[in-house]
């Protein structure tokens, strides 16, 4: 008899991305791989790969995979899931968590799924305690200390990724948030399977209902914390998780989530097409000093223009989690309509401002 079919669904999930991190890994060909372990060719899209190269020029050390455990159904299903695919594929395997400490007893809260994970088999696991600041709110202050910790840690074992336990119901969750804050295409396609320096951070679960997670942890006796942030309505995600969401799907239907996702992929096309353009674009609009052109800008078309703007901006020292709609807004109407308007004051204390015809952009 096989496992629960929502075992069968993570580890599923887990082996795929295993396997696309050892082809990374070893440069060439599926590596040491056994062919019954890897995903069947009508599950796992991509072309044949090429014959493997012989064992004498393939890395000896493999690669270490982590993944970030806060103890959750989520995660702890991600963990599992890891635990049991990477020793059938040549992989080492190992986890972290970070304790924010935002709530009463989370440094001992956090040295219980450190026990969780070794008991899993997973080496090496850590926790870490990160200072959580003001910046952005709460949510998202939590946010970048959670990467910043992760990133530290995949540097100090030299891993080749992190593994993230976000499913489907946070990607909807996600693009929802995108569009409630107006912030355009990019924010509307969600979170990316791959991203992170270098791919460091996989989600293998976007594509899995956070009732599947659930379900393997229950399969599998493993024991689960439930944040009790994400019940609290303070927070924006919790009240769009057990308000908005469900909102949504008493007026309109079942499958809201599952549409969401699949907006996110489609938005994630188009971005990722559009911001190619914008970067092929950028070379033909900058002068021999390199400032942007307003009258050479003004010919692109508005998505490729302010897709510009936006990376300028950026590279002058914008904070690209600051940098909004409204700013390129007010940044395009310096090239669009030009009326002598003084300097735009952006995020990181970086102004732009229109001069003989050219957009400077700087920090102030």
């Amino acid at each position: 008899m096989g496992p629960h079919p929502a075992v069968a669904a993570i580890r599923l999930a887990v082996r795929r991305v295993l396997h696309d991190i050892l082809t990374e890994h070893h440069g060439t060909g599926h590596a040491d791989i056994p062919d019954a372990a890897l995903p069947h060719p009508t599950t796992h899209a991509g072309p044949p790969a090429p014959p493997r190269p012989p064992a004498s020029t393939r890395p000896a050390t493999p690669p270490l995979v982590l993944v970030a455990c806060s103890g959750g159904a989520d995660s702890m299903a991600l963990a599992s899931a890891l635990a049991f695919e990477a020793p059938r594929l040549g992989v080492r395997a190992g986890g972290i968590t970070v304790d924010h400490g935002l709530q009463a007893g989370s440094d001992l809260r956090a040295e219980e799924v450190v026990v969780r994970l070794r008991a899993l088999g997973l080496d090496p696991v850590e926790s870490t305690a990160v200072t959580v600041g003001r910046e952005g709110g709460p949510e998202a202050a939590a946010r970048d200390a959670r990467y910043d910790a992760l990133d530290a840690a995949a540097e100090r074992h030299g891993a080749a990724a992190v593994l993230l336990g976000h499913t489907r119901d946070d990607q909807a969750e996600t693009v929802l948030l995108g569009l409630a804050r107006g912030s355009g295409i990019r924010s509307l396609s969600g979170m990316a399977a791959v991203s992170g320096a270098g791919g460091r951070y996989r989600r293998p679960f976007l594509h899995l209902d956070r009732q599947t997670a659930r379900k393997a942890c229950m399969a599998q006796s493993l024991p689960v914390w439930d944040d009790p942030h994400n019940t609290d309505p303070a927070y924006t995600r919790s009240r769009l998780r057990h308000e908005g969401l469900p909102a949504l799907e008493k007026a309109l239907g079942k499958g809201v989530v599952e549409a969401l996702a699949r907006t996110a992929q489609l938005s994630r096309d188009d971005a990722d097409a559009l911001d190619g353009w914008a970067r092929q674009a950028e070379a033909g609009v900058r002068d021999a000093t390199g400032l942007l052109d307003c009258s050479k800008l003004f010919a692109l078309p508005p998505a490729v223009r302010r897709r510009i703007l936006r990376r300028a901006a950026i590279e002058a020292g914008a904070p690209a989690g600051s940098l909004f709609a409204r700013h390129i807004e007010e940044m395009d109407k310096l090239i669009t309509g030009w009326r002598g308007q003084g300097a735009i004051n952006l995020p990181g204390k970086v102004v732009a401002q229109r001069q003989g015809g050219r957009l400077v952009i700087r920090r102030g």
